[in-house]
C-alpha cells in the first residue's frame, strides 16, 4: 500500500502517538497498531464521512482513557493533561496538522477507564504512476555561520524553536516579544540572518513586527508562524514566508532555506 506523505513527519506523528499511548499505560500494558486499507474516512469530530481510498493506521492502548469533556480539545496546539514538565502539548496537534496535510485526518475513540485507539487516516495512492512528476523536496540547508531572530512569547514554543534549530546547526536568540526583538536588532542587526516570529502575541503582533522591520530592515529575510489559521485567514501573510504550526524539523529547514535564498537573490539584483 502507498500513501502521499512525507516520511519523516509520519515517523513522528507514530512515534508520537505510541508515546501517547505509553504514557496513559503507565508503562504497562498492551500497544496494538494495525494497518489496513479502507473505503472512505468515517464522520469524526464536527466533520462529515468523506469518500474515497485510505489507509488507516490505528494505535490502540489499555490506558485509562480519555474524559469525554476533553475529546474535543486534545488537537489543539498546547492542551495537555499531563503534569507539568511531562508534555508540553504539541504532540497530538502536530499529528493532526500532518494528517490534514497528507489529505487525511485522525479520528479517535476512547471510553474513559478502558482505553483509546487513534486511527490515522492518508490518502492511498493506488499506483506509483506519476511519481517522476512530483516535485523534489528543498534539501536541508546548512545553519553554520546563519543566525535567527526568534520572536515567541511562549516558553514551551520559544524553546522547541530553539531546540530545532540548535539540531539544524544554527545559531540563534529568543526575544519574548516584538520589543524585545526591535531592540536586538538596534543593538546589532548584522548579527542576524532571518526574522522568525509568532504572529498572535501581546502588545506588537508578530505581522506588526514584520512590517516595522521591512521598512527599517528591508534586507532582512522574515518567516511569520502561527497554529491559529482563522488569524492568518482574517490579515494574510502579508507578502512575507508562512509557517503553520505545528511544525516539523524538515518543515522549518525548508523555509528557512527558501527564505534565505530568497534574501540572497533580492540581494544579488
Amino acid at each position: 500500500m502507498l500513501v502521499k506523505a512525507d516520511r519523516s513527519q509520519f515517523d513522528t506523528a507514530i512515534v508520537n502517538l505510541a508515546i501517547n499511548a505509553r504514557d496513559a499505560m503507565n508503562g504497562e500494558g498492551v500497544l496494538t497498531i494495525a494497518l489496513g486499507a479502507v473505503s472512505g474516512l468515517p464522520a469524526r469530530r464536527a466533520h462529515e464521512a468523506v469518500a474515497g481510498d485510505f489507509v488507516a493506521v490505528a494505535v490502540t492502548d489499555q490506558g485509562t482513557g480519555i474524559a469525554q469533556e476533553n475529546l474535543n480539545r486534545i488537537f489543539e496546539p498546547f492542551f495537555t493533561t499531563k503534569g507539568a514538565g511531562h508534555g508540553t502539548g504539541l504532540g497530538l496537534s502536530q499529528v493532526i496538522g500532518f494528517a490534514k496535510q497528507s489529505g487525511g485526518d485522525i479520528r479517535v475513540e476512547s471510553e474513559f477507564g478502558k482505553g483509546s485507539t487513534f486511527t490515522l487516516y492518508l490518502r492511498r495512492m493506488l499506483t506509483d504512476a506519476g511519481r517522476q512528476d512530483e516535485p523534489l523536496a528543498e534539501e536541508s540547508i546548512d545553519g553554520r555561520g546563519i543566525c535567527v531572530l526568534i520572536v515567541e512569547d511562549n516558553a514551551d514554543v520559544g524553546d522547541f524553536a530553539t531546540s530545532a534549530l540548535q539540531d539544524l546547526g544554527y545559531a540563534s536568540v529568543l526575544a519574548r516579544d516584538a520589543e524585545k526583538a526591535l531592540a536586538e536588532l538596534e543593538k546589532d542587526a548584522e548579527k542576524f540572518d532571518v526574522l522568525f516570529t509568532d504572529v498572535v502575541m501581546p502588545g506588537v503582533s508578530g505581522v506588526e513586527l514584520a512590517e516595522r522591520v521591512r521598512r527599517h530592515y528591508p534586507d532582512l529575510p522574515i518567516i511569520l508562524t502561527s497554529g491559529y489559521s482563522h488569524v492568518l485567514a482574517e490579515n494574510g501573510a502579508h507578502g512575507f514566508e508562512l509557517l503553520h504550526k505545528p511544525y516539523s524539523l524538515e518543515q522549518l529547514s525548508r523555509i528557512l532555506h527558501k527564505a534565505i535564498r530568497r534574501g540572497a537573490t533580492n540581494l544579488q539584483t
